[in-house]
């Protein structure tokens, strides 16, 4: 390494130890545990210490000089300059944490999870750390009461915080669980661990003070925020349009993204029709397939057709309760298919399939929590969103034919392998702080979808009738999420509206359409990345296969690899080997796709 190269990471490291110190919580899930007993500074002054950080190093990075940074430090640069700009524009102009109190929860949540599910370091310094956070619970919570009023001309949002209010006992389980933890590793006398023993008087005071903290802070919500809120979420076009920038990284505005969101709509809703069409016999042997003449029109019959195979589909389904084991089950077929065809290698670092924890099923749904990068050999989680008590009968039924047995198969290799999990571990392993501290959640959403279509490509499942055309429905809901994210907050799509498109055009059932919906107004942006970054990953294998037909000097040209009539289905290319893409593209972090494609082309 050189001297410039030395200087440069010094540099890089110093800037980390400051962040990490502004933001234990990221600090506490990124690995560092320094701070693990702390919260961040959320009152005013902990803003402007936070935007003074963000002005000197954006500074500071911009003044390098890059003629002698190598092409590694420079995708690191700018990494770290695309994450300043970023937060400088979350702290001042989009403002959440004064008007969305669901923020507030995940804050908490990210303070107490990691240190109770991730076994880093013995119980007693595990605990330790939760009893500080405990401790310093109620002067959080007073930071709240003062921030949650509002940014600008921009009230609080009724909804989350209604939202927030329900998912606040979530926060109080995880420091029950704090507490369960300390008296499970004491309750024998004879093996007691001593340290534990010694802090749990102070733990079960610390956990009475959060508990007081947590109940007075939702008779907050409950008597003084929800009553005066008037706010409902959308971000509206101009601070949509802004805050869609700085989450894809990616030069696209709202209506870009909406015409590509809607052309891929469209496209893959034909290949649904043409496969649905080829199935008819399969799944409906004894009806007749609809026609124009006995649907109205040829537009009912094709959709008619479609939904009629997807419901004889999705009567495949578990039971509640043993959605978990189905996924563990499904995991070990996908990871024999990986090492079979040599998709790409394997990882050994544990996963765990559980349910969501309660402070994040908000969200609802599927997802993946991976281990930070300074945190080696912890595991992931992937957690499954158990279906709510009070539902009724027939909200459970819609739930579960959504998540049939087809679209967990889809889900596991989406969250798991060689999705999420797969990916964060080789992400981890990239030797580049920046790329792995500040992922992009393009990159990870993006290649949980674009690797999805690439197993379908590679034959598996090929043998079920019905995978590909759920994995043409899943591939759709990624498209709907991309134009509801934009028509609800740089437009004004209603919910009949949205739960239309999802139920009628994407072929969802309607109480997955109404979890989106809610999510949709709950998160903004967030839905974009699924869709665009599955997209960038398109477009970058498209150039990978064209230059190895080129070093392959394969007489076709530019023609040996053939244009997508929807994403996917290349076939073979001369001199191009998946396992080497693949794992190629995984080495290099989560970066920001442009930076993505600079790293692996220039």
């Amino acid at each position: 390494m050189t001297a410039t190269s030395n200087a440069f990471a010094d540099r890089v490291a110093t800037f980390f130890d400051e962040y990490f110190r502004l933001d234990p919580v990221s600090a506490s899930s990124i690995g560092d545990h320094r701070f693990d007993d702390r919260w961040p500074d959320m009152t005013d002054a902990g803003r402007a210490e936070r935007l003074a950080f963000a002005e000197r190093w954006i500074a500071e990075l911009r003044g390098l000089d890059v003629s002698v940074l190598s092409g590694d430090e420079l995708a690191d640069r700018d990494v770290l300059l695309l994450e300043l700009d970023a937060a400088r524009f979350r702290e001042e102009e989009l403002g959440e944490d004064r008007w969305d109190p669901l923020n507030w929860v995940y804050l908490m949540g990210g303070g107490f999870f990691p240190l109770l599910a991730r076994e880093f370091a013995p119980l007693a310094t595990r605990l330790s750390s939760a009893t500080g956070r405990m401790e310093r619970l109620p002067a959080l919570l007073d930071a709240a009461r003062s921030q949650i009023v509002g940014h600008g001309d921009r009230p609080v949002s009724r909804f989350h915080a209604e939202t927030a209010l329900k998912q606040l006992p979530g926060i109080e389980e995880l420091v029950g669980e704090a507490v369960t933890a300390g008296e499970s590793a004491t309750d024998d006398a004879a093996r007691a661990d001593p340290e534990v023993a010694a802090l749990l008087p102070r733990l079960h005071a610390a956990a009475e003070t959060a508990r007081a903290a947590l109940s007075s802070f939702g008779d907050h919500l409950r008597d003084t925020v929800i009553p005066a809120a008037q706010g409902e979420g959308r971000l509206g076009p101009d601070l949509f349009a802004a805050k869609l920038r700085h989450t894809l990284r990616i030069d696209l505005t709202p209506d870009e993204v909406l015409e590509r969101a809607e052309r891929e709509y469209a496209a893959v809703r034909s290949e649904m029709i043409r496969l649905a069409r080829q199935s008819w016999t399969v799944w409906k042997p004894d009806r007749p397939l609809p026609t124009a003449a006995s649907a109205g029109s040829e537009a009912a019959a094709e959709t008619e057709t479609v939904r009629a195979v997807l419901d004889a589909i999705a009567a495949q389904h578990q039971k509640p309760e043993d959605l978990l084991d189905f996924c563990r089950a499904e995991l070990g077929r996908i990871e024999a298919f990986c090492r079979e065809r040599n998709v790409l290698g394997m990882a050994d670092e544990p996963l765990q399939i559980m349910w969501t924890p309660v402070f994040l099923r908000a969200f609802g749904g599927a997802m993946l929590d991976s281990p930070g990068p300074l945190d080696k050999a912890e595991k992931a989680f992937f957690c499954v969103t158990p279906i709510p008590e009070d539902w009724t009968p027939e909200q459970v039924e819609s739930y579960l034919r959504e998540d049939n047995d087809r679209m967990l198969r889809l889900l596991t290799i989406h969250e798991a392998v060689p999705g999420h999990y797969l990916q964060g571990v080789h992400a981890n392993r990239c030797p580049s702080l920046p790329r792995t501290i500040l992922w992009s959640g393009v990159f990870a959403e993006g290649w949980a979808v674009y690797v999805t279509q690439v197993m379908m490509d590679l034959g598996y499942g090929a043998d079920d009738k019905g995978l590909m055309l759920n994995h043409w429905k899943f591939y759709l809901r990624a498209c709907t999420n991309a134009i509801i994210d934009v028509k609800i907050h740089a437009g004004s799509m209603t919910e009949d509206e949205a739960v239309q498109l999802m139920v009628e055009g994407g072929f969802q059932e309607e109480a997955e359409a109404r979890n989106k919906w809610n999510r949709a107004r709950l998160s903004s942006t967030q839905l974009s990345t699924y869709f665009i970054g599955s997209v960038a990953f398109w477009d970058i294998e498209v150039e990978a296969r064209r230059r190895a037909a080129a070093a392959s000097r394969d007489p076709r040209g530019a023609s040996a690899v053939p244009t997508q009539r929807v994403v996917g289905g290349l076939g073979e290319t001369p001199g191009f080997v998946y396992r080497d893409h693949l794992e190629s593209v995984m080495s290099h972090g989560s970066p920001p796709m442009p930076i993505l494609r600079r790293l692996l082309f220039d």
